[in-house]
């Protein structure tokens, strides 16, 4: 393969940009940017000056469903044109010759992604990161208040059964991934299956994977952007906000999914305040939402099991040992998870 970074064929994507993006003036330079652990996210820098972002499927161990390029590309053009912030969408390759798997483009959003503490401190003051809770806030409740139909994803999923599609996706994922046995996420997923609650309302368009650090934000705290949509289909959206409190650690906290925290520094509200500004802004009762934080546990604990998997098979190149924790972190998810089926059931 030519010269680039891993996943990158410089010419195949220089010329499908030269053909298909007209802004972009080459020759390009290619950077692969952090996190981004289900998909590979590239920063794409041209010979003017231009910025775009390049999102493309692991190197190894693809599963098909959570590496939907194709899917990813049409849900950000579709919300494009509603109140949801999210980059311009530029273009879509679906030839695997070009640079291995599918990809797309996307706008450049110029802002901080608040991914770890050290991110926070340096861009963010208190009250900025009391105005970021608030915008996130508000940009769930816009993606909840738009109708699928009226944008063009009515077909993104079905309606109804959302949470028992999901409790049969994400364990069908987990066999797939399974490199060793974890018998306390059989053990939630059991439980979870026992107690779903009714859909309270219609389906909406749900993120899958709603989190500070899946945002883009103004210097003010202002979402300007949010990204990795991969996981993003029709469902209940309580979803979404149960798993955003999973991510939403306060002080005194020490179960970490993401092995970093910036929502326990000083500014970020506690979770029962996001609760509250949601319940008030979108109209939904939030009374089960126990459930909805144990499913969050459970899921993210089947996700990183994956990632866990994939980075073991060398699916994302080499010099992050990052993946080495994850083995614990799942461990520690899972557990969080049971105890949460608990209070659930009360």
């Amino acid at each position: 393969m030519p010269a680039g970074p891993p996943g990158i064929d410089e010419a195949g994507v220089t010329a499908w940009f030269q053909a298909e993006v007209p802004d972009a003036r080459p020759p390009l330079r290619f950077e692969r940017l952090p996190g981004g652990r289900s998909n590979l996210t590239y920063r794409v820098r041209d010979a003017a000056g231009g910025d775009f972002v390049l999102r493309r499927p692991p190197l190894h161990g693809v599963l098909q469903s959570a590496h939907d390029m194709a899917r990813e590309h049409r849900i950000i053009a579709a919300l494009a044109a509603t109140e949801v912030p999210v980059p311009a969408a530029l273009g879509l390759c679906e030839d695997p010759a070009v640079t291995g798997a599918p990809f797309y483009v996307m706008a450049y959003v110029d802002g901080a992604v608040p991914s770890d503490e050290a991110t926070v401190v340096a861009a963010f003051d208190e009250q900025a990161r009391a105005a970021a809770a608030d915008s996130l806030v508000d940009a769930l409740v816009a993606l909840h208040g738009v109708d699928p139909d009226a944008v063009g994803l009515g077909q993104l999923g079905r309606r109804e059964g959302y949470l028992e599609r999901q409790l049969r996706r994400w364990k069908r994922q987990l066999e797939q991934s399974r490199t060793r046995e974890l018998p306390v996420l059989d053990e939630v997923h059991r439980r979870l299956e026992a107690a779903v609650p009714a859909q309270v309302g219609p389906a909406r368009v749900v993120h899958g994977d709603y989190r500070l650090d899946n945002v883009i934000l103004s210097p003010a705290g202002r979402v300007l952007a949010v990204l990795d949509w991969e996981l993003c289909t029709l469902g209940d959206p309580l979803a979404d906000v149960g798993l955003l409190l999973v991510y939403w650690a306060e002080p005194g906290d020490t179960a970490l999914p993401l092995g970093t925290a910036p929502t326990r520094l000083p500014g970020f509200p506690p979770r029962a305040a996001l609760t509250a500004a949601y319940a008030a802004r979108s109209g939904r009762a939030v009374d089960q939402l126990d459930y909805y934080m144990a499913f969050g546990y459970w899921k993210l604990a089947v996700i990183l099991e994956g990632v866990y998997a994939r980075y073991t098979a060398g699916a994302y190149g080499e010099g992050d040992d990052t993946w080495r924790a994850f083995a614990g972190t799942v461990v520690q998810l899972a557990d969080r998870a049971l105890e949460a089926t608990t209070h659930a059931g009360r």
